[in-house]
Formats: C-alpha cells, sequence, structure tokens
C-alpha cells in the first residue's frame, strides 16, 4: 500500500515565477496556499538574465514585501536555474501553481509530471477564483507598457 502524504502542518510551499508584476491572481493563490496546504509560503522569484524585466529584482521583492508585510508565514527569495533545485535547497515540501483555465491545468499537470519523476518534488496545483482568472502578469506588463492603468489587478 502506498504511503499517503499529507499536506499542511510544519509544510513550506514554493510558489515560483518572474512576478513582473505580482497581481492580485497571484496573492489568491498564495492565500488560499496558507489557508488550505502549507504553514508557510516561500515566493521565489526566478531570475532570467537573458529576459527583460520591466522591473528590477529589487522593484519586484519590494513590491511583494507590502503586499506580505505583516505575514511572517510568507519569504520572498530570489534563485537562479530550477524552481525544483530552489525547492530542495530551502527544505520545500511542494511546489504550488496557479491555473486559470482547463488549458492551463492540463500544461500544469504535464509539468506537475515531470518534476514529481525527476525530482521527487509534488506540485499541488490550485485553480485561481473566478474573479482573478482573467489576470496575469503578461496582461498587466501588455497594459503597462501602453501607459495604461493597472491598479485593479495589483494587490
Amino acid at each position: 500500500m502506498a504511503e499517503e502524504q499529507t499536506i499542511g502542518k510544519g509544510r513550506t510551499a514554493i510558489f515560483a515565477g518572474s512576478f513582473d508584476p505580482f497581481t492580485i491572481g497571484h496573492k489568491n493563490i498564495v492565500d488560499r496556499t496558507l489557508e488550505s496546504v502549507a504553514d508557510e509560503v516561500i515566493i521565489a522569484i526566478g531570475i532570467n538574465y537573458e529576459k527583460k524585466c520591466m522591473f528590477s529584482l529589487h522593484e519586484r521583492i519590494e513590491a511583494i514585501r507590502k503586499v506580505y508585510a505583516n505575514n511572517p508565514r510568507v519569504r520572498i527569495d530570489a534563485y537562479e536555474g530550477l524552481t525544483t533545485d530552489f525547492a530542495k535547497r530551502v527544505g520545500a515540501s511542494f511546489l504550488v501553481r496557479g491555473v486559470r483555465s482547463v488549458k492551463d491545468f492540463e500544461f500544469e499537470l504535464d509539468i506537475a509530471e515531470v518534476n514529481k519523476r525527476l525530482t521527487g518534488i509534488e506540485t499541488v496545483l490550485l485553480f485561481t477564483d473566478a474573479q482573478y482568472s482573467c489576470v496575469s502578469s503578461s496582461i498587466v506588463r501588455e497594459l503597462l507598457s501602453y501607459h495604461q492603468d493597472v491598479k485593479e489587478f495589483l494587490p
């Protein structure tokens, strides 16, 4: 009989991405992770020097710090390389990913299966609450590039 893995008490989740910028959809996933499946979340900002970001690493970290200033259960860190390597290095129990649609779910499920097979790290997939499902950092980045107001998308 396979051993059942419990997600919850004493568990640390990694929520990874570039977060350029950190949206209300991202916050929804982090908050729900803390409510239901983990005691701590590390928001891990992937550093990719080849990718041009609108905001510096420092600006991205500071924006997220403002959102979670009074929550000791959320840490913010930056990493280079593979998310799974970073998760192992910091002793994370699992990765958590936000899913906005069924199409996203199929892709994320494939990635989760590969991560599990190659590294042994589980991935928890959470559907973003419906009111945030249209929000992505790509959309916000695009609106910002056209100098549009994006306040409704940011926490």
